[in-house]
């Protein structure tokens, strides 16, 4: 038995922790496993493998896929896919060139709002893999600095959320061709924080299509949601998952959770698997 959280990203995309550093931290958390679920890549997954089986830590090769559904963004999370599959490569790069385009959207009506931004001052907040995959937080890094905002909340809330001056939609895959990807790859499909979206009447939809399990606990569900999407997983006979969405700390913020806020039992990286054997 042991805990283990399942939604983590790393400096494969826009986490502040190296591969290995995450799973030190989990370690340290007391965790017994993790899954390495960076936006649209699977970069830094075999890294963070290999270091846990050093410590002792259960490694789960995961994804964080952006889709578009009725002009809304929805994140799809995957488990267990082999990263390998040149299927799944293929459309990650295709997402990592939506995401590059949607940073340029976000910036260029950053300049039309009078806040000079530009990509090379976003691109050298990128930790890691320089230049590759950098996300809307290191655009909130570039705002802290220049004070035109105080926190990374105050970033979102005012310019990089869904609610902000400065949000930017492209055009993605659906989240039924993501669960299709994922499935295709070997992997199991889970809706990521799904009380965010505000948009409950599609998970039945994704269920049709072979959705494997909702996120119901992660930080930004407050207890009644967490409720909510436990109750709702349990009605459609799909997994219940968890996960802290770890980022890291930026400018005196969490991103998010810190590592482990959000936990569920072991045995659940055993359920993602066996919901693959069909396949």
């Amino acid at each position: 038995m042991g805990k283990v959280d399942l939604h983590v990203h790393t400096t494969a995309s826009d986490g502040l922790f190296s591969p290995v550093g995450v799973v030190k931290l989990a370690e340290e958390a007391g965790l017994k496993g993790i899954a390495i679920t960076d936006h649209d890549t699977v970069e830094g997954i075999e890294e963070a493998r290999a270091e846990g089986k050093k410590r002792g830590i259960e490694v789960v090769p995961g994804v964080e896929i952006s889709t578009m559904w009725q002009g809304k963004e929805i994140h799809m999370l995957g488990y267990h896919m082999d990263v390998h599959d040149s299927r799944l490569l293929k459309i990650l790069k295709k997402q990592q060139e939506a995401r590059h385009q949607r940073n340029l959207k976000i910036i260029d009506r950053l300049n039309e709002l009078g806040i000079p931004v530009t990509y090379e001052e976003v691109i050298a907040k990128k930790k890691g893999n320089a230049r590759k995959n950098p996300g809307r937080p290191h655009i909130a890094e570039v705002l802290i600095d220049k004070g035109v905002v105080k926190t990374m909340d105050e970033a979102f809330d005012q310019y990089l959320g869904k609610d902000g001056k400065a949000y930017a939609v492209v055009e993605r895959i659906s989240p039924f061709e993501a669960i299709e990807c994922i499935h295709q790859s070997g992997g199991a499909a889970v809706i990521a924080h799904p009380g965010l979206y505000e948009q409950d009447d599609l998970i039945p939809l994704l269920v049709e299509k072979g959705l494997d399990g909702i996120e119901m606990n992660h930080p930004d569900h407050p207890a009644d949601q967490k409720r909510h999407y436990e109750e709702l997983a349990d009605q459609l006979g799909v997994l219940k998952t968890a996960g802290s969405d770890f980022h890291g700390e930026r400018n005196g913020s969490m991103y998010h959770a810190p590592l482990g806020t959000c936990t569920t039992d072991i045995s659940v990286i055993k359920d993602l698997k066996k919901q693959r054997l069909y396949l």
